[in-house]
């Protein structure tokens, strides 16, 4: 097995030291400081592992449960705490699918499972989401795609990178459809807690015996470097297949890690913080809504959820091309080009970061650019 860069990590890796004056396209709250923390930490704490469980701290797969909605629905034995969502679907991705198995993916979506599933050797059947009907999963081709061979489907929601919201019903006819040939149901939910239209979808652990929800402190709570993440399925063989196989990688989640995420997640704390960062990001899309209608050429479906969405460049514009000008001086300014998502026509614009992304100065920069680039 060999494991082939995706576009957007080799974009990722060709500009990290690039050292932009501005962020348009932020995919993370802004965040919090470990000075925000000190105050429920126990100076006396080991930094060796805890040796409590090797799914996670209990309080913290607790916390995880409650946050998703799905106390009384799952226990915490079905939480497994993992470096963050990617390494969560990682593990369920690698010990579920066989050479010659069939996973359904979306596309634009997170790409992360298509790259695994061709190190496997699996093939990839691809359901589109079209702009022109905005972005939304058309079940019916989903429902196409999906064969007796199939043995997962692999979905984010909200959606990565679009923000588009799958709904209750959306997401009770997709476990229909999955459940008919007795496939797994992955449903990556990074995004989950910032919907800006309608409330927060059901997690698909407490929808469906062959679910899995992964999700993690990084997005809403804008706590990335913490690496701290999860799993959630109710089929027991399923999550210790897990935990067997990070055992035999990671083998066990830092302890620092786990300690300040349970904190974030108490209710307490939680709440506030979400407040906070639904009032900034619903800001900032507000900003870039109004930006967005004084540039000729340039637009873009609103997210539903979530801090990024796919802008829609002018004709003749690449993306790519267009991404590292404006990274260049006199701009400096990064945004992540659309070929990474599959959109070379595209751009990610995102609405997080707080101040540090300096997002007012990145559209400023952005729409000179724009103005600048040969006809």
């Amino acid at each position: 097995m060999k494991v082939k860069i995706h576009t957007l990590f080799q974009y990722l890796l060709e500009t990290t030291e690039a050292d932009p004056e501005a962020i348009v396209g932020f995919s993370l709250s802004q965040s919090p400081k470990l000075g925000d923390f000190l105050d429920d930490l126990d100076p006396e704490l080991s930094l060796d592992w805890n040796n409590r469980d090797f799914r996670g701290l209990p309080e913290l797969r607790g916390q995880v449960l409650a946050q998703a909605g799905l106390e009384g629905v799952c226990t915490p034995q079905d939480v497994l705490i993992t470096a963050g969502a990617a390494e969560a679907n990682y593990l369920a991705i690698m010990q579920l699918l066989q050479p010659g198995d069939e996973i359904v993916v979306e596309t634009p979506g997170w790409p992360q499972a298509e790259v695994l599933a061709r190190a496997v050797g699996a093939k990839i059947v691809k359901v589109t989401r079209h702009e022109a009907d905005a972005w939304r999963l058309p079940l019916d081709m989903l429902a196409d795609a999906v064969t007796p061979r199939t043995r997962m489907i692999f979905l984010s929601n909200p959606n990565n990178p679009t923000g588009q919201l799958l709904d209750r019903a959306d997401l009770e006819e997709i476990v229909r459809i999955a459940d008919q040939v007795g496939a797994w149901l992955l449903v990556d939910e990074v995004y989950a807690g910032l919907e800006w239209q309608g409330p927060r979808a059901p997690s698909v652990a407490g929808l469906y015996a062959r679910g899995i929800t992964t999700g993690s402190v990084s997005k809403a709570l804008g706590l990335q470097g913490l690496r701290t993440g999860w799993l959630i399925c109710s089929d027991a063989d399923m999550v210790m297949d897990a935990v067997i196989l990070r055992e035999n990688a990671s083998e066990i989640m830092n302890i620092m890690g786990e300690v300040i995420a349970e904190i974030a997640l108490r209710p307490e704390r939680l709440a506030p913080a979400m407040r906070a960062a639904r009032r900034a990001g619903a800001a900032n899309l507000a900003r870039m809504n109004a930006w967005l209608d004084t540039q000729p050429g340039l637009s873009w479906v609103p997210p539903q959820a979530g801090l990024i969405g796919l802008g829609r460049l002018p004709a003749g514009v690449d993306s790519d091309r267009f991404a590292k000008r404006l990274l260049a001086p006199p701009y400096r300014t990064f945004l992540l080009p659309g070929s990474a998502y599959g959109q070379p026509n595209h751009i990610r614009l995102g609405v997080g970061g707080g101040a540090e992304a300096n997002l007012e100065q990145g559209l400023s920069r952005l729409a000179q650019a724009l103005a600048d680039w040969p006809a």
